[in-house]
């Protein structure tokens, strides 16, 4: 399995920057690489849609909002990887700033290099 990991340091609550990204559908509002989000399955699934029409489908496998955090699969995607499972959290730093912590797992296909698909996913 390879990993990837990207973390930032955002200037704001906590709380308000989970209440921004926190929710499972809430891609489009604040990733730019994603156009749309439309939920099924009771909101365990979602369909984005790419800024370049790519159809991307993921599972949400588990969630805190204590803990401010949630984890997903991707079901089905124009990507060169299999077995993808990632989790994307909020620490408070303290009042006024906080880590975003975004973690996947994932097999890169043979049709390309590892590290390629790691600069993808840290990238995005």
């Amino acid at each position: 399995m390879l990993k990837a990991q990207a973390q930032t340091v955002i200037i704001a609550p906590s709380n308000d920057v989970w209440e921004l990204i926190g929710g499972f559908n809430s891609l489009p509002d604040w990733l730019p690489f994603i156009r749309e989000s439309k939920l099924s399955e009771g909101g365990r699934v979602r369909t984005l849609q790419s800024h370049k029409g790519d159809k991307i489908i993921e599972r949400l496998e588990g969630f805190s909002e204590d803990k401010t955090f949630y984890s997903y699969s991707i079901i089905n995607a124009p990507l060169p990887v299999s077995s993808y499972l990632s989790t994307i959290s909020v620490k408070a730093i303290d009042d006024k700033s906080c880590q975003v912590t975004w973690f996947g797992s994932f097999m890169a296909d043979d049709s390309v290099k590892d590290s390629d698909v790691i600069e993808l996913f840290t990238t995005i």
